[in-house]
């Protein structure tokens, strides 16, 4: 079997035909892991053992019952940056280095109880602090499509386990952009939810008003199925919402004739590569054919985005990092003479120059003297586009614009460059900002490397983004390829 074919469905209707059974289709995906992942780089740690075990108990409840939940037995990926109970998590920095959690995240509880077999956990920029995969702790990870390439980030190890077969799906995280983005530069879909749709609780967090969990799958069916499962109120953490979880699933294959559709004028600005203006008009017209309204409009407001984004969410990751100071887990210099220099050694020895660059940012804003001049302008920034974003949608059932304004990129061609490197998620974070739900699905190719095609959704509106999306998934067929470069 072609694993970078499957997709959820199809991997349930064959263990339920009996086809083959879910510790041989893991048996598979473990034996390709082997085989490609020291080139790749996708996965930091490999859960061979526990996976066989969660396949073989899923083949025997199938053996005594009829039927099985949708993921039952499915294998997946999870990003380094979700605490997994006695699953080694190093957020995919050395300060993490031999972490292994006593608990579990609500994401992951949650999937395990439908069955998940858990493959293992995949590299991310370390604290998912990056756009590339780049500043991981343990080197980057390569694109399938072009091993010379960046997957993207933070999640890329996520992405890049979708697409190149290693994975049938895998659960990112997203802060500014980072499961749609590498989901874009790796040819796959990422679905980023509404804030507060799904738990935080053991995610390590890095800006705790922006994080949010979700899947990066092959298809918009399958990231309709993940999300069913993880989204929904939760009482270990505050900040989920008590609103009813839809069936997703029944939104797709509807027709989305009538839907009115913002296309963002910025969408073909300054920085965007011209392959990927090329692919978004090519999505234009294919939703014009299905019957959707496209009107190109201007949000000029948007463009404060990245700004305000590195004021807020440094800010808070110089609150959310203090915890990792050598003193209860992780690295603890052994060169410390006192608690300062415990403090001190440890943090400068483990923690990677991007994590180093965010803490002082975010200490800078917040310091005496700069608050105002900074973080105080940066959230009024953040409601100003927020409010853009309201009055938009009183006329629109969505928007769109690419995801990246560029493919993928060369490993290091960005490494010394932090500006260019923020400038990668210039679309992805307002969505962030705003806390809206957005997804990014494969819409053509620009230099032989995906592009991504960014539908964006009013809040807690999961439904109608994945209305639009698998609408125009059907009508394409972009999701029908995969990466030769592995091979």
């Amino acid at each position: 079997m072609d694993l970078k074919t499957l997709t959820i469905s199809s991997v349930h209707n064959s263990l339920l035909n009996k086809e083959y059974s879910s510790e041989e289709l893991t048996s598979s995906y473990l034996d390709e892991i082997k085989k490609f992942n020291k080139d790749l780089n996708i996965y930091l740690t490999v859960t061979e053992k526990e996976a066989i075990t969660q396949a073989k108990k899923v083949d025997e409840n199938l053996r005594e019952n009829s039927d099985i939940p949708l993921l039952a037995g499915v294998p997946a990926a999870i990003k380094d940056i979700i605490i997994t109970k006695d699953i080694r998590t190093t957020a995919s920095s050395k300060i993490l280095e031999n972490f292994v959690p006593p608990y579990e995240s609500t994401t992951t509880d949650r999937l395990n109880k439908q069955g998940m077999v858990t493959l293992g956990k995949t590299n991310c920029d370390a604290f998912a602090f990056g756009a590339s995969t780049e500043n991981s702790g343990y080197g980057p990870t390569h694109n399938p499509w072009n091993t010379k390439k960046v997957p993207g980030g933070s999640s890329g190890g996520s992405a890049a386990a979708v697409a190149a077969g290693l994975a049938t799906y895998s659960i990112g995280t997203d802060t500014g952009g980072s499961i749609r983005q590498p989901a874009a530069l790796c040819g796959v879909v990422g679905m980023k939810l509404t804030y507060g749709r799904a738990s935080r609780f053991g995610l390590i967090a890095m800006a705790s008003s922006f994080d949010t969990p979700g899947p990066i799958t092959r298809t918009v069916e399958d990231a309709a199925i993940v999300t069913q499962v993880i989204s929904g109120l939760d009482s270990k953490d505050a900040t989920t919402v008590d609103l009813p979880v839809p069936d997703y699933t029944k939104f797709l294959n509807q027709s989305i004739k009538g839907k009115k559709i913002a296309l963002l004028e910025e969408s073909f600005g300054v920085g965007v590569e011209q392959g990927v203006k090329t692919s978004l008009e090519q999505a234009v017209k294919v939703l014009e054919q299905l019957g959707a309204e496209v009107t190109t409009i201007s949000m000029p407001e948007l463009q404060y985005g990245i700004a305000a984004y590195y004021i807020l969410v440094p800010s808070e990751i110089s609150s959310n990092m203090a915890r990792f100071d050598g003193v209860r887990f992780g690295h603890q210099s052994d060169k410390a003479n006192s608690l300062f220099e415990l403090q001190t050694f440890s943090r400068g020895e483990a923690l990677e120059d991007e994590v180093k660059r965010r803490i002082m940012l975010g200490n800078y804003a917040l310091s005496s003297g700069y608050y105002d001049a900074y973080y105080l302008k940066a959230a009024k920034v953040r409601t100003v586009i927020k409010q853009k974003f309201e009055q938009t949608f009183q006329k629109f059932d969505a928007i769109i614009c690419p995801t990246s304004p560029t493919v993928a990129f060369d490993i290091g061609s960005k490494a010394d460059d932090p500006l260019a490197m923020y400038l990668a998620d210039i679309f992805t974070c307002p969505v962030n900002i705003a806390g809206l739900p957005g997804i990014s699905v494969p819409c053509g190719f620009s230099e032989k490397l995906p592009v991504g095609l960014q539908i964006i959704g009013k809040a807690f509106d999961e439904g109608t983004v994945f209305q639009i999306a698998h609408a125009y998934e059907q009508a394409t067929d972009w999701h029908t390829k995969f990466p030769e470069e592995i091979k």
